[in-house]
């Protein structure tokens, strides 16, 4: 662990950031970095990346990735010690995506009666509702919806479980969510819990978990995760879905779109729509 918490910062314009980005998510040794990326003035074409390194190996590295584009202007800070996590969530506004509206507990009053309301409490998830890519997977589930319901849905990498339990709250009979990240799991299940959604959630490192396999084959599956592993779960996504199924793929940058495309399209799937929020990008795909 780093000695201190840190958090890094990077500005510079779109393009460059966007670069970093992929730069960052292509290196082994941060791919798992903890960072946002946005746009923080339209005008002046600057965007920022937030890095939160936790090691000081994982630190190390990111400044020596960011190094390689001297477009940038990197800051590393120390953060007070506080509950930085509580402190961001009292701050953020719920978020409507289609039908669904996604809040805090500080926002409960908020909650619309005509939405699909999903109380999401983070804690130390990915995935409130708030970030370019889950938000892009509940508007494209959204667009779905309109057209027909899915009975058996699978969230890879489930975060704060806001996908799954969409899921289950608008009718799917099973939807089940896995993550490599033990409290991510606990709090996914407590989310679940909370929205009295039937959603379930399993630690599992990967799709051949045999209680993945015996809900499989399924009809939708989301893979909100990061780009190295979306390429390199195609072929077992494409295993667990059944023929003419749909694949929303998200946690990746506009720039990783082509990447991604080939790795599905050479093993069956077509592409549907692209959803792009900010830098990020959400799939949906469907199997031949």
């Amino acid at each position: 662990m780093t000695a201190d918490a840190v958090q890094t910062v990077a500005r510079g314009p779109r393009a460059v950031a966007e670069a970093a980005a992929a730069a960052i998510d292509a290196d082994p040794a941060t791919e798992a970095l903890t960072y946002s990326i946005l746009e923080e003035d339209e005008d002046r074409d600057v965007w920022r990346i937030d890095a939160f390194p936790t090691t000081t190996d994982e630190q190390a590295a990111l400044i020596e990735t960011l190094a390689g584009f001297p477009a940038l202007r990197v800051a590393t800070q120390k953060l007070a010690d506080a509950d930085w996590l509580a402190m961001a969530l009292s701050g953020l506004p719920p978020v409507r995506a289609g039908r669904f509206f996604v809040y805090g507990a500080h926002d409960k009053g908020l909650a619309p009666p005509s939405a699909v309301n999903l109380r999401i409490e983070a804690g130390a998830a990915f995935g409130t509702g708030h970030h370019g890519t889950t938000g892009g997977c509940l508007v494209a589930y959204d667009t779905l919806l309109k057209r027909r319901g899915f009975s058996r849905v699978l969230d890879v990498g489930c975060g704060t479980g806001v996908l799954a339990i969409a899921a289950a709250r608008t009718g799917s009979a099973v939807a089940l969510g896995t993550d490599i990240d033990g409290p991510s799991v606990r709090i996914a299940n407590e989310n679940a819990r909370l929205n009295r959604a039937s959603a379930r959630f399993v630690y599992a490192s990967g799709l051949n978990d045999r209680r993945v396999r015996a809900k499989a084959p399924y009809d939708l599956v989301f893979a909100n995760i990061l780009a190295p592993p979306l390429v390199a779960l195609a072929q077992d996504i494409k295993g667990t879905l059944k023929p003419g199924g749909v694949a929303i793929l998200s946690g990746l940058l506009r720039t990783q779109e082509r990447r991604i495309v080939a790795a599905y399209v050479s093993r069956g799937f077509r592409l549907e729509r692209r959803i792009h929020r900010d830098a990020w990008a959400a799939l949906v795909l469907r199997r031949g």
